[in-house]
């Protein structure tokens, strides 16, 4: 069984990833990535698969792995038509170990991290506690959402656990054959997004056909091409937003948007606000 390499694109502004999942089902998606994982799985019973770990699960499902480590849960609809909910915080491996190398106060994480290796299960009650400071998450600045976290890791460091695969399973990086090929295409992406960029392009840079490659990134960024290019073009925006007073016509220009109205389109969309709003928020803040 291949495990696929999925790509996390961090939360905005932030170092890392929270997503909250509301699903109807959790469907088989055998994967890894080489971020740590925490993730709490609630309304939900089925099966789980940690590296070579396979067991049931039920409600209050609570997990931390680490990086490289393949897995998934796997689960049907509920009877009574209700949601299985996931949250999820995904945190690059270096961002988090240069934390707590110049961080002291962050010295007692080590042991916690060294063991998620091979993938940690908690007890319910640490469950229920975890869920309240993911539910804070969800509306959190985030700033806020960075000081949940460590709350989140000083939580379940403090907790008792047990490990759930063998260590073989931590080294993962061969076990997807196409890791190098999307690897290239995410490369391609970031030296390339100021230039027209079709799936057609990028379909050709994979050697693959354009619908094998819509389905094929997909499920390795949990959004469409499209989605991922205006997300990049977006998040370099900002940045020029903040760092420059460059004109908003040029910014949009050198994101890579074709014309300035789909540029302002793009930008709601994601940011639920203007570019001309945005930057004036940025500049009231500091003034504060």
């Amino acid at each position: 069984m291949k495990a696929m390499c999925e790509k996390v694109i961090p939360s905005h502004n932030c170092s890392w990833r929270y997503c909250l999942y509301q699903l109807e089902e959790i469907p088989f998606n055998w994967h890894y990535h080489p971020e740590y994982e925490i993730c709490l799985t609630i309304n939900s019973q089925g099966m789980c698969h940690i590296g070579d770990h396979i067991a049931s699960y039920g409600d209050y499902d609570l997990v931390l792995m680490g990086p490289e480590l393949p897995h998934t849960w796997q689960s049907r609809e509920n009877t009574d038509g209700s949601k299985h909910i996931v949250h999820v915080a995904q945190i690059p491996a270096p961002w988090l170990q240069q934390q707590l190398q110049q961080n002291p106060e962050l010295q007692g994480l080590h042991t916690l991290l060294d063991h998620a290796k091979c993938g940690l299960s908690f007890n319910i009650d640490t469950a229920k506690k975890s869920e309240k400071l993911f539910r804070k998450m969800q509306n959190a600045t985030p700033l806020e959402r960075y000081i949940l976290l460590f709350q989140l890791l000083d939580l379940m460091a403090g907790s008792e656990y047990h490990t759930l695969s063998t260590m073989e399973f931590s080294f993962a990086k061969q076990l997807d054959p196409a890791k190098d090929k999307f690897d290239h295409v995410i490369n391609y992406i970031y030296d390339n997004y100021t230039e027209p960029l079709s799936a057609e392009l990028l379909a050709r840079q994979a050697h693959m056909s354009t619908n094998h490659f819509h389905r094929f990134f997909k499920k390795r960024t949990e959004c469409t091409v499209t989605e991922f290019i205006n997300q990049l073009r977006i998040a370099k925006a900002c940045k020029l937003l903040l760092k420059t007073k460059a004109p908003i016509t040029v910014i949009s220009d050198q994101c890579g948007f074709n014309n300035l109205s789909n540029f302002n389109r793009r930008f709601l969309a994601i940011k639920q606000c203007t570019p001309s709003q945005f930057r004036a928020r940025v500049q009231q803040k500091a003034l504060i």
